[in-house]
């Protein structure tokens, strides 16, 4: 169940020692670097830790970065539909035994981005005492708003099976899609060969379609009715301090979703960056590891 992905195609842009630990069967794979207050960082879909090590290398001289792969993505196991339930409750089960093994007492910093944000967020309204801050990137943690429609790429692969799994198995399309339009400034080959390394197979590229599938629209969705705790528990977090860096050129977490974190967080600190996509640590790395780390050294320190 372990992906074999050459290390030429990542190790270049990526070269963190891996760490494996056991998590409700899986091996779930995890970059665990520097020393010092813990920073949790948790990618979305179809990215994996990959994403964040612009971010690792900013604040590993001063903080314990850990970005662990969801189960079925990066590094990690792939587990068969059999062997795995690719729900929403199921990845916050494997973040709460992760932290239970690396982090079980200190309070840390939360870094999400995309799928990331509901995860994390369901992980902190049950522990909001461990949460020292948040960090929000092109995600949500809330319902989608009931007035807003679902992007084109997301419904088809929703709502015409039999055409967008394969698509999305044999072909690929939904992650190398995101690889060409995610960033609004162009990916270089070096870092979209690194994003897509895991997921050379049909095997390999079930979780990307699991977690569109499991996107929470309404009552009858299998993950609703967490999402809808989470959604409705948020307010537990209302104390901490708050960074949203976001793009303002995403076209599926957009304005609207920006809009929703300022008015359910009015005190969080925004910082927009007009030019950029979905893959907003892509297209503005080194502003936003700036921000990221001037924040961590002013708020809300648990030391």
């Amino acid at each position: 169940m372990t992906p074999a992905v050459p290390e030429s195609d990542y190790r270049p842009l990526f070269p963190f020692a891996p760490h494996y630990a056991d998590v409700n069967g899986l091996r779930m794979h995890y970059v665990d670097e520097g020393h010092g207050e813990p920073v949790v960082m948790l990618h979305g879909n179809p990215t994996w830790s990959f994403y964040y090590r612009e971010l690792i290398r900013g604040l590993a001289s001063g903080h314990r970065c850990i970005a662990p792969d969801h189960i079925g993505c990066g590094l990690s196991d792939r587990p068969t539909e059999a062997q795995y339930g690719f729900r929403l409750h199921d990845r916050v089960e494997d973040l709460e035994a992760l932290l239970a093994g690396l982090e079980p007492d200190r309070p840390l910093t939360l870094v999400v981005h995309d799928w990331g944000g509901m995860i994390g967020a369901a992980w902190a309204v049950r522990h909001p005492e461990r949460v020292a801050r948040l960090v929000v990137l092109n995600t949500a943690a809330f319902l989608k708003p009931h007035w807003k429609p679902l992007p084109r790429t997301l419904r088809f692969v929703r709502a015409v099976p039999l055409l967008s799994t394969p698509a999305v198995l044999r072909l690929n399309l939904f992650a190398r899609g995101a690889a060409w339009t995610g960033s609004t400034r162009g990916l270089s080959p070096a870092v979209r060969r690194g994003l897509l390394a895991p997921y050379r197979s049909p095997a390999a590229r079930l979780a990307t379609l699991k977690f569109v599938q499991d996107i929470p629209l309404s009552p009858a969705d299998p993950s609703y009715a967490l999402a809808a705790l989470v959604d409705q528990g948020l307010g537990r977090l209302a104390s901490k301090p708050m960074l949203v860096c976001w793009g303002e050129r995403d076209f599926v977490f957009d304005r609207d979703y920006l809009a929703e974190w300022q008015r359910r967080f009015p005190k969080a600190e925004i910082r927009p960056f007009p030019r950029a996509g979905h893959y907003v640590l892509e297209d503005e790395p080194g502003p936003i590891v700036g921000h990221i780390r001037d924040f961590l050294s002013r708020a809300g320190r648990s030391d």
